[in-house]
């Protein structure tokens, strides 16, 4: 068994039930870093298929804001600098019954290094936000194009 299969069966088999045991609501934050050739960050993770935002959940006592900046810093060396702006708050009950995203917009950061890929995250890298990479998650797809487009956001993930 490869280790990603391993981390992919730990992910959904032990931590999603304990999660939902757990927390009445989960919630996660995710970011639109955009680069100075108005391309966008995302990255692949070792856990699930597909270019997505970096970001993360939103651990216990932690305000939203406080975990973006956290998992861009842990996930792609990336500092932000000032108060990035709240694109939109999804459901994504897809995942898990109460479970939210807040997407940001982060255009005003730097970055330290870009970490080595590791267990977490395989690949990162910057695109022009349209067309998206092929391999883009669907969610990943839809949020692009409502950025581009500036146009009506759905309000699931």
């Amino acid at each position: 068994m490869s280790q990603r299969t391993a981390q992919k069966l730990l992910y959904r088999g032990l931590l999603q039930p304990y999660w939902r045991l757990q927390r009445s609501l989960t919630m996660g934050a995710q970011g639109i870093v955009v680069d100075k050739d108005n391309r966008v960050l995302l990255v692949k993770h070792t856990y699930k298929p597909g270019w997505c935002f970096p970001g993360g959940g939103v651990e216990k006592g932690e305000t939203v804001l406080t975990a973006l900046t956290r998992e861009l810093q842990e996930e792609c060396g990336v500092v932000v600098e000032g108060t990035p702006g709240v694109f939109g708050i999804y459901s994504n009950a897809s995942n898990f019954p109460n479970d939210h995203v807040v997407l940001y917009v982060v255009r005003h950061w730097s970055r330290t290094h870009i970490p080595e890929p590791n267990s977490e995250i395989m690949a990162q890298d910057f695109f022009a936000p349209l067309p998206p990479p092929q391999d883009s998650a669907p969610s990943t797809e839809r949020r692009l194009a409502e950025f581009v487009s500036g146009g009506p956001r759905d309000e699931h993930w």
